[in-house]
C-alpha cells in the first residue's frame, strides 16, 4: 500500500484546497515528501499561531490565497495548475461557528464544493478528485446510531448548520458525479470522483477555537484549568495522519479508474477509540504533566445542539482498500502533546511533522506482515 501511494503521487501535479488549515498543512508536507508538485488554494490562516506559518508550508508549494466562494478565482487557479489530482479540504469546519455564521457556512461548504467540481469540468488534465467531508454528514438522530456506526450507504442529514452543510456537500458530490462524471462511463470522461468522511482528528498544529485539544493546550500554556463544555459526548478520536493516509490511498486507487472506487468512504478509528471527551481530556493532562487540569461548568443561555454519540463503520475501507488505523488513541495523544511541548520550547515544527509522518509510514509498512 505504501508503494502504491508513493508511486501514485511522485511527480504528480496536485491541486489542494485548504492547504493553510490544520489538516491541509499536514497533507501539504506529506505530499511534498511523496514528491508531488502541489498547488494550494485557500484563505490565509485564521489563527495565530498556525501550522502553515510555523512549519513554513508555503515554502514547499505554489500557494494562492483565495476563497472557494469565489467561483471565477477558483477556476482560474485550477486552470493554471492543470493538476492530475484535486484534493478538496477547504471548508468552514467548526460546529459552534456555524451557529453564528450559518449562511457563510453553507456558502463555503456547499457552494464552495459545487464551484470546485464545476471548475473540474473545464480542466481536461484532472484524473481523480477527492472531496473531504465529515462524519457529521450523516442523519444522526437521537437513539438512531447504528450499532457498528454509520455506513457509507446511510442517509445524509444534520441538525446543526455545520452538520447539515456537510450532508448537503455529500449530495453535491453525488449530483456532480452522477451528472457529469458517472463511474460507469469513466473510460469516456476520465475522471474518478469520491468523497471521504472522517471524525475528530487531533495532532500538533491545531489552534482552532472551540476544539478540545487546542482549547486545552492554550489553557495549559497559561497554567490554567481547561474548560470542557461537553465531557460526556462520545467522539471517534484519531490522529490527523490516520485519515490522511486513507485519503492518499483512496486517491491512488482512484487513479486506477475502477468505477467501484468512485463513491463515499469512511475513515474512522477503531471503536475502542470512540471515547467520552472527559477520558480524552484526562489522558491529555497526563501526557502534558505539570499542573494540567480541566473543569466543566453549568452552561448559561441557549445550549447549542451537538450529537452525543458518533461512530463510523469503516468496513468498506478495510475490506476494499486495505486501510486501517495504525496509531491507537494513546499513541495519538502522546504524539500530540509531544508536538506542542517541543514547539513551545523552540523545536522545528516542520521537522516534527516529517518525523511523525515517517513514523506513520513505518507503521503502514508493517500492515500485512506476520507479527
Amino acid at each position: 500500500m505504501l508503494g502504491l501511494i508513493h508511486n501514485a503521487f511522485a511527480g504528480r501535479r496536485v491541486f489542494l484546497t485548504g492547504h493553510t488549515g490544520f489538516k491541509g498543512g499536514w497533507l501539504s508536507l506529506w505530499l511534498k515528501h511523496l514528491g508531488a508538485e502541489v498547488y494550494g488554494y485557500a484563505l490565509a490562516p485564521d489563527t495565530t499561531p498556525n501550522l502553515f506559518t510555523l512549519a513554513k508550508v508555503g515554502d514547499h508549494l505554489d500557494s494562492t490565497v483565495g476563497d472557494i466562494r469565489d467561483a471565477e478565482a477558483l477556476r482560474t487557479a485550477l486552470v493554471r495548475a492543470r493538476p492530475d489530482i484535486v484534493l478538496h479540504l477547504a471548508a468552514q469546519p467548526l460546529v459552534r461557528l456555524s451557529y453564528r455564521e450559518p449562511v457563510a457556512t453553507f456558502a463555503t461548504n456547499v457552494m464552495g464544493t459545487a464551484h470546485l467540481l464545476d471548475a473540474v469540468r473545464t480542466v481536461d488534465s484532472v484524473r481523480a478528485v477527492l472531496v473531504v467531508s465529515s462524519d457529521k454528514c450523516y442523519d444522526n438522530r437521537p437513539g438512531k446510531l447504528p450499532p457498528g456506526g454509520f455506513r457509507e450507504t446511510d442517509a445524509m442529514g444534520g441538525t446543526d448548520p455545520y452538520s447539515a452543510s456537510k450532508g448537503c456537500t455529500e449530495l453535491v458530490v453525488e449530483s456532480w458525479r452522477a451528472s457529469f462524471f458517472p463511474p460507469e462511463r469513466i473510460a469516456e470522461h476520465g475522471v474518478a470522483v469520491a468523497s471521504a468522511r472522517a471524525g475528530n482528528v487531533i495532532g500538533g498544529g491545531d489552534w482552532a477555537g472551540d476544539r478540545l485539544i487546542p482549547d486545552m493546550i492554550r489553557a495549559f500554556a497559561h497554567d490554567q484549568s481547561a474548560l470542557i463544555r461537553n465531557p460526556a459526548a462520545v467522539r471517534p478520536w484519531q490522529h490527523v495522519l490516520e485519515p490522511l493516509w486513507g485519503y492518499l490511498l483512496l486517491t491512488a486507487r482512484l487513479l486506477q479508474h475502477d468505477p467501484a472506487d468512485a463513491t463515499g468512504w469512511n475513515f474512522g478509528p477503531d471503536n475502542r477509540d470512540a471515547l467520552p471527551v472527559a477520558k480524552v481530556a484526562d489522558a491529555l493532562c497526563r501526557h502534558w504533566g505539570d499542573t494540567a487540569r480541566w473543569h466543566t461548568d453549568t452552561p448559561t443561555g441557549a445550549v447549542l445542539h451537538e450529537a452525543e454519540q458518533l461512530r463510523l463503520d469503516c468496513t468498506q475501507a478495510r475490506a476494499r482498500l486495505g486501510w486501517q488505523p495504525v496509531c491507537p488513541l494513546p499513541d495519538a495523544l502522546e504524539r500530540t502533546a509531544q508536538w506542542y511541548r517541543e514547539v513551545r520550547h523552540g523545536a522545528d515544527a516542520a521537522a516534527l511533522c516529517l518525523a511523525q509522518i515517517a513514523a506513520q509510514e513505518a507503521a503502514i509498512a508493517t500492515l500485512g506482515r506476520p507479527a
